[in-house]
């Protein structure tokens, strides 16, 4: 069993305690590979030197865990900020992974979730995370996030949110973009965006060619640019693949996934 160690949050909190989480995140890990075999990275030589900023598709949670385990280099991943505290974990995940099931079956799931919460608030902070918050806790994220770019850590995101786009892809949230503003502001340079497409159904994951920020271009304006170079990116790359199916964003049952080919797009 092979694990990349995080170098960002492992063993947070130091002592005994600290040790015994980082423990519990390491076997965790463990056991995840040994049920999620390695993908294929594809397109590692898109990746800049300098600090850049990986966007890709969700897929569930084939994209966190892709990122976590297998991405080469320094990586911080954004994730739900509530999936790190214990108190939050419960109805943070009931919303967001279980609320579309079956009204039969919610009972069991609204109890899962806090079973869970222990397990994720200790994966989650021992993991390579950043946590995401849309409250006044935002600037904590955004003080951490540039703080790990400085330092030459490349940034993964996971923008989709349940809003349709395409059958590859939901809808993008694009404040992220403004990190770019942000870190050129700081350090005089303009991080890249990466698009990544996660198709575990090929066991790959691709990165494709770099999309640049222009600081000289109107804060809205860029921020709509590049939200659309790389949904079209990301959907780019999954249609030039063979026919696979599509892990989408939503908790949707299997059978209604789609397929990465062209004529999907007219049937929606």
């Amino acid at each position: 069993m092979s694990i990349n160690k995080p170098n960002l949050r492992g063993g947070k909190g130091g002592g005994l305690k600290g040790a015994l989480a980082y423990g519990v995140y390491f076997a965790t890990a463990g056991l995840v590979t040994l049920f999620y075999r390695k993908p294929e990275i594809v397109g590692l030589e898109n990746l800049p030197e300098c600090p850049c900023i990986i966007v890709g598709n969700h897929a569930q949670m084939n994209g966190p865990i892709v990122a976590e385990l297998y991405l080469p280099g320094p990586r911080a991943i954004w994730c739900a900020g509530e999936m790190m505290h214990l108190k939050e974990v419960p109805a943070y995940a009931y919303r967001d992974f279980w609320s579309k099931k079956p009204k039969a079956v919610r009972w069991f799931y609204r109890i899962l979730s806090y079973v869970i919460a222990p397990l994720s608030a200790c994966v989650f902070n021992n993991a390579r995370c950043i946590g995401v918050y849309h409250d006044m806790r935002v600037a904590t994220t955004l003080r951490e996030t540039l703080q790990q770019m400085r330092q030459g850590v490349r940034i993964v995101i996971f923008p989709e949110h349940d809003v349709p786009h395409n059958h590859i892809v939901c809808d993008f949230q694009d404040r992220f973009i403004d990190l770019a503003r942000m870190y050129h502001h700081q350090t005089g340079q303009a991080p890249a965006f990466v698009p990544m497409y996660v198709a575990p159904a090929l066991r790959k994951t691709f990165l494709g060619k770099p999309i640049l920020w222009n600081p000289d271009a109107p804060t809205d304006d860029e921020r709509r640019r590049v939200k659309e170079a790389l949904m079209a990116a990301i959907t780019g790359i999954a249609l030039a693949q063979p026919r696979h199916t599509v892990v989408p964003y939503p908790n949707v049952p299997k059978r209604l996934y789609p397929q990465n080919t062209p004529d999907e797009v007219s049937a929606r």
